[in-house]
C-alpha cells in the first residue's frame, strides 16, 4: 500500500493531487449534465446531438494539440496551467448561469463544448508533463497512475452526484458548482514550494519545431504503435458518456439518476485499474496491446447484458481495461521520450487520444440510432479486437518478437529474439526490448515476460 502511493509523500504533488480530485469531481458532473440537457431538455432523445456535443468539446484537441504541446515545451507548465484552470472555471459558470436563466439552446451548448475543447486542448499537454516536475524521475509512473487514480475516484463520485443534483436542483447548478471546483487547483498551483520543484528542460524558440516533434514520433515506431492502438479504441470504443446515456435512456427506460450510476460502476474498475497502475514500475507496450485486447472482450460481454442491473456489473472489467490501456500508454511515452521533447510528443498523444472522439462520436451516436444503443457498444468491441490482434502480429514480424496468449491462468507471454539473430528491432526500438531484458534480468529468448 506505501508503494501504491508512494508520490504523496512529495508536498508539491500531494496539493496537486487534492486540488486535482475535486475538480475531477465538477469536470465528471458536467459531462453528464451537458448530455443529459442535451439529450433530454434540448433534443429529443437524440444520439447525434450528443455525439456533435462530444465532438465540438474534443475536436479542438486535433487542430490545436501540436502547438498546445510546444507551449508546454516552451513556457512555465505552472503559470499556463493556472491560465487554463481559470479559464476552464469561468465558461462552467457561464454556462450555468445561461441554463439558469432559461436561455439555453442546443447551440449555446455547442458554442461552450467547443471554447471548454479549445482550453483543455492547451491544458492536456501541460497537465501530463507537469507531473515531472513535482515527483523525481523514479516516481514518474507512480504519479502517472495516481493521476489516473484520482480521476477515476473522481469519476466514481461525480456521475452519481450530478445525478442526484439534477433531480433534485437542476443541470444549471451542476455547471456552476463545476466552475467553483477549479478554485482547489488554483489554490494547489499558488502554493507550491519553488524550491521542490524539478524544473523540466524546455525549449528555446526555433523555427519547426512542431515538424521536429513529427519527425521524433514516426521515428520511434513503439510510440507510433501505442497511438494507433489507443487511437482506434478511443474512437469506437470510449465513448462512454453517449452509450450509457443512450443505453440508460433508451435501451432500459431510466432516468438520469440511474444514468449517473452507469458511469460511477464503470469507475470502479477504472480505480482499480489505475490503483495497479501505480504500482507498475515500468509498464511496456504489450500491456497497452494486451488491454486493448482484453477492452474488446469486456465491452462485447457487456453490450449482450439483457438487465440494467447486469450490464452496470459487466462495465467493471470494461473499465477496469481501459484505464490500465491509458495509463500504460501515458507512462511508456512519457518514460521513453527526451524530456525536452516530452510536451510536443504528449501533445500528438492526447491528439490521437482526445481528437479521436469528434471523429468517432457521431459515427457511434448514428449507429446507437439506426441499430440501436447495443450496436453502439459492440462497435468498440469489434475494432479493439482488431486493432490489438493486428499490432499484435505486426510487432512479432517487425520486432523479431513472439507472443502468445494463454488461455489456463490468463496472460500475455512475450519472447524477445537473442542478441545479435538476424533481423533485429531498429535502433529506437532497441531499448525497449534492452530495458525488458534487464528488468527481468535476462539477456537470451528463453526469458519470459508476463502481464497479468
Amino acid at each position: 500500500m506505501r508503494e501504491t502511493f508512494s508520490s504523496l509523500r512529495y508536498f508539491n504533488y500531494r496539493l496537486w493531487f487534492t486540488g486535482a480530485i475535486v475538480a475531477n469531481i465538477g469536470t465528471w458532473m458536467q459531462r453528464v449534465a451537458q448530455d443529459w440537457l442535451v439529450l433530454t431538455v434540448l433534443s429529443h432523445d437524440s444520439g447525434i446531438a450528443v455525439g456533435v456535443t462530444t465532438a465540438l468539446q474534443f475536436g479542438p484537441t486535433l487542430v490545436l494539440s501540436a502547438w498546445a504541446g510546444l507551449l508546454a515545451d516552451r513556457l512555465d507548465r505552472r503559470k499556463l496551467l493556472l491560465a487554463t484552470q481559470t479559464a476552464q472555471g469561468v465558461l462552467a459558470t457561464a454556462l450555468g448561469i445561461l441554463v439558469l436563466g432559461g436561455h439555453a439552446q442546443l447551440w449555446h451548448v455547442f458554442v461552450f463544448a467547443g471554447l471548454l475543447g479549445s482550453v483543455t486542448a492547451i491544458d492536456g499537454p501541460v497537465r501530463q508533463t507537469f507531473v515531472a516536475e513535482m515527483v523525481p524521475a523514479e516516481g514518474l509512473a507512480n504519479a502517472v497512475g495516481l493521476n489516473s487514480a484520482s480521476f477515476n475516484a473522481a469519476r466514481l463520485i461525480g456521475p452519481g452526484l450530478a445525478g442526484l443534483l439534477i433531480a433534485g436542483v437542476g443541470t444549471g447548478w451542476v455547471f456552476v458548482i463545476n466552475g467553483l471546483t477549479f478554485a482547489s487547483t488554483l489554490l494547489a498551483l499558488t502554493k507550491m514550494r519553488d524550491s521542490e520543484m524539478r524544473k523540466m528542460p524546455t525549449a528555446g524558440r526555433a523555427k519547426g519545431q512542431i515538424r521536429e516533434g513529427l519527425r521524433y514520433v514516426r521515428g520511434r515506431s513503439d510510440i507510433v504503435v501505442i497511438m494507433v492502438v489507443v487511437g482506434v479504441v478511443s474512437t469506437f470504443g470510449l465513448n462512454f458518456q453517449l452509450t450509457s446515456a443512450m443505453m440508460a435512456r433508451v435501451e432500459f427506460g431510466r432516468g438520469a439518476g440511474e444514468y449517473g450510476i452507469l458511469g460511477s460502476v464503470l469507475a470502479i474498475g477504472s480505480l482499480t485499474g489505475a490503483l495497479l497502475a501505480a504500482r507498475r514500475k515500468r509498464p511496456r507496450v504489450r500491456l497497452v496491446i494486451g488491454s486493448a485486447f482484453a477492452f474488446g472482450i469486456a465491452s462485447g460481454v457487456m453490450a449482450l447484458m439483457p438487465t440494467f442491473t447486469s450490464y452496470a456489473v459487466a462495465s467493471i472489467p470494461v473499465g477496469l481495461a481501459s484505464l490500465t490501456m491509458m495509463t500504460a500508454a501515458n507512462t511508456t511515452i512519457q518514460m521513453n521520450t527526451d524530456p525536452a521533447m516530452r510536451g510536443r510528443v504528449m501533445a500528438l498523444y492526447m491528439m490521437v487520444f482526445l481528437g479521436a472522439t469528434p471523429i468517432g462520436s457521431p459515427i457511434v451516436g448514428w449507429i446507437a440510432e439506426q441499430f440501436g444503443p447495443r450496436w453502439s457498444v459492440g462497435i468498440g468491441s469489434v475494432t479493439a479486437l482488431l486493432v490489438a490482434s493486428g499490432a499484435a502480429v505486426w510487432a512479432s514480424r517487425r520486432w523479431n518478437v513472439e507472443v502468445r496468449y494463454h488461455v489456463h491462468r490468463p496472460h500475455l507471454e512475450v519472447r524477445y529474439p537473442p542478441a545479435g539473430d538476424g533481423d533485429l528491432m531498429p535502433d529506437d526500438e532497441v531499448v525497449e526490448r534492452d530495458n525488458a531484458a534487464r528488468s527481468l534480468g535476462a539477456q537470451d529468448a528463453a526469458n519470459r515476460v508476463t502481464a497479468a
